[in-house]
């Protein structure tokens, strides 16, 4: 069986498996099959042509799956119209990619990060950190103008990744009195945070960010997502100028 190539992330998508798949007792037996090689089934739409849908991923990419109304045969892939226009796109929009942005998000807002901004910036930008990276550095530089401008928050989630005092960096930025303005002093200021105990919760804090730097496929610091819409992209490293307006959600204050 020929699969198509991912729209969402693979990160995403591995979160997405794990996600509550339709109960299956019920299936027809095309479908019970692909469920058994590995589609886990999202939902069941009414599709064009007395075809019936099924929207399906796999960790690896999201797939339209087709029912013909004799219930014995299913067809896996893109179903167009006259035009050639793609009809399974906005199917799998709703059903697959529309939820699994939104856990995403989910697990973004509940990720252990220190936040940047004013709270009542309309735009949320969340970037994994790590404190020695200097990209990390020049990310929160270039992003000052939004920032300050009070268009943008950014949430930074901090991670322990690049080197062996990664981890009690990141947890000393976290576990500060004022983590906001540690990681200011830390990233403008020219004063390197130096590693200091902290509890045993805060340490796990970092642990588990770097777990959810993991499941989300991420491999460079900063990475960085933000919404497009219900979508959520994102950017690995230091973004391009031109990425970074599109991050930033717009050409500059």
């Amino acid at each position: 069986m020929q699969l198509p190539s991912p729209l969402l992330p693979a990160g995403v998508l591995a979160l997405a498996m794990a996600a509550p798949a339709l109960a299956d007792e019920h299936w027809p037996a095309p479908i019970q099959a692909l469920s058994a090689q590995g589609l886990q089934i999202h939902a069941e739409f009414e599709a064009p042509g007395g075809l019936t849908g099924y929207a399906a991923s796999y960790p690896t990419a999201e797939v339209a799956i087709y029912l013909t109304p004799d219930g014995e045969h299913a067809i896996v892939g893109t179903l167009v119209d006259a035009e050639g226009n793609d009809l399974s796109d906005a199917f799998l929009d709703e059903h697959v990619r529309a939820a699994e942005f939104a856990r995403v998000w989910e697990r973004l807002e509940q990720s252990h990060w220190i936040f940047d901004g004013d709270p009542d910036a309309p735009r949320v930008v969340y970037t994994f950190t790590d404190p020695n990276c200097p990209y990390c550095r020049q990310f929160w530089e270039a992003a000052r103008p939004w920032v300050e401008a009070g268009e943008v928050q950014l949430r930074h989630i901090m991670v322990g990744i690049l080197a062996a005092n990664s981890p009690a960096k990141a947890a000393t930025l976290l576990g500060a009195e004022d983590p906001a303005a540690a990681l200011h002093a830390h990233s403008g200021g020219g004063e390197s945070i130096t590693p200091a105990a902290q509890s045993r919760e805060i340490e796990e804090q970092v642990y588990a960010n770097n777990q959810l730097f993991d499941e989300l496929g991420m491999i460079a610091t900063p990475s960085t997502l933000f919404r497009d819409g219900e979508r959520v992209d994102r950017v690995q490293g230091m973004p391009s100028p031109e990425r970074l307006i599109e991050v930033m959600g717009g050409s500059g204050p």
